[in-house]
């Protein structure tokens, strides 16, 4: 029997304030919304927004509480998805760590609210310190790993190689295209038109060619946002791939 142990990290107002903070601004970075409509609907300035999204000047209570409501999260939106330990006995507990199974939409985010987080799986510690990593855009203080379910669609564009049902492993401190191994090319969950999908990711120009293994799948294509580059598009490399049997 393996046994749960939760590990809960200390969490301030000040914590609370600063997430919030990130949260906004990611948001607004995905195009969700502007600052100036989030100040309208909140009924604030726009300066107060642009001040506090630049760590200008911090937002009270009731601040926090207006942007929520307009933001549609809660309290525990704002909690870090809780990392634990298992352990088959006393002598184990520190031997494996969890990764969050998540929402798809929720892969660009640089944390996971608790609405994003389905489950938890456990993998080998020593498994995860050998990934390696690399970031083409900062990414530090993002929760590097997540776990997605594949969908029909991804497993027909990369069958054989992938599987429906297959939960992938993704590594979203690796958003850069350079080759993680000499003469194989990377596989990654990328973000295409309103989604995400999981294809060889290739940048020709300004413009992201999307591969996928099954020939019969035409090749897609996802334009660059100007003021974006391949990296924001990457939400990472999927380096292990699982299948229930």
């Amino acid at each position: 029997m393996i046994n749960e142990i939760p590990t809960v990290p200390t969490m301030l107002i000040s914590n609370l304030h600063d997430r919030l903070r990130t949260l906004v601004g990611e948001r607004i970075h995905v195009g969700e919304l502007t600052g100036t409509e989030l100040a309208e609907r909140a009924g604030f300035q726009q300066a107060h927004i642009s001040n506090f999204l630049n760590h200008r000047r911090g937002l009270s209570i009731e601040a926090m509480d207006r942007v929520m409501e307009v933001l549609g999260v809660e309290v525990r939106d704002l909690l870090p998805a809780v990392n634990r330990s298992y352990a088959a006995d006393g002598s184990k507990e520190n031997e494996f760590h969890s990764i969050p199974v998540v929402s798809v939409a929720a892969l660009l985010q640089s944390e996971f609210g608790g609405n994003d987080v389905l489950e938890y799986l456990c993998y080998k510690k020593s498994f995860l310190r050998r990934i390696r990593a690399e970031m083409a855009s900062r990414r530090e203080h993002w929760q590097r790993f997540a776990l997605v379910r594949a969908d029909k669609e991804w497993a027909e564009a990369m069958h054989p190689r992938l599987q429906a049902g297959a939960m992938l492993l993704i590594d979203r401190h690796y958003n850069s295209l350079r080759g993680y191994r000499k003469n194989e090319p990377n596989l990654y969950v990328v973000r295409h038109g309103e989604g995400f999908t999981v294809r060889y990711v290739e940048l020709n120009g300004n413009q992201l060619t999307l591969r996928p293994e099954n020939r019969s799948f035409l090749l897609a294509f996802e334009e660059l946002t100007k003021g974006k580059n391949s990296a924001d598009y990457l939400a990472g490399r999927v380096v292990h791939m699982g299948i229930e049997t």
